[in-house]
């Protein structure tokens, strides 16, 4: 049996997370710049989470990270509005249900911390990810919000609560 563990990340696991991002976008495919790959902070990602309304999950399996999330504040836009950012779980937890556990975290962050919607980018070419965000309650937008310097990402959605 499985032990599964959500908690939010330490700086001690930046340089877990950020292999374990790195690792899943060259996985698939996406381009290095103008998405979470190339983010400056991506080295030190626990930094970017110390704010009250903040926080990114690391999902553990048996003490592994395999996964991880994070809700923050939505850059350059209105304080109502949160970002979902770098969803990114490894292969060999995908199809197992767990993103869903993860985003019922993340969405019930946002809702106890009075954001109104909850936007998020992807690629594309992330069809099981934008499947997920849907079944969510996420729509598809035709506009880009914020200033998340994720270029590469054309695909918005935005879920309002």
């Amino acid at each position: 049996m499985n032990s599964i563990k959500i908690r939010s990340i330490q700086e001690e696991d930046n340089p877990i997370v950020a292999r374990l991002i790195r690792e899943v976008l060259l996985g698939l495919g996406v381009p290095k710049v103008g998405t979470a790959y190339a983010d400056p902070s991506l080295d030190c990602l626990n930094k970017d989470y110390q704010d009250n309304r903040s926080n990114y999950y690391l999902f553990e399996i048996n003490s592994k990270t395999v996964g991880g999330a994070g809700i923050a504040p939505l850059s350059a836009e209105d304080s109502e509005i949160c970002e979902l950012q770098k969803m990114y779980f490894l292969d060999e937890a995908r199809g197992k249900g767990w993103g869903q556990m993860m985003m019922d975290q993340c969405l019930n962050f946002a809702k106890e911390n009075n954001f109104k919607a909850v936007y998020i980018e992807t690629l594309p070419s992330m069809k099981a990810a934008q499947k997920l965000y849907v079944k969510n309650g996420f729509e598809y937008i035709n506009y880009r919000l914020g200033n998340t310097g994720h270029f590469s990402c054309t695909v918005w959605m935005l879920k309002k609560f």
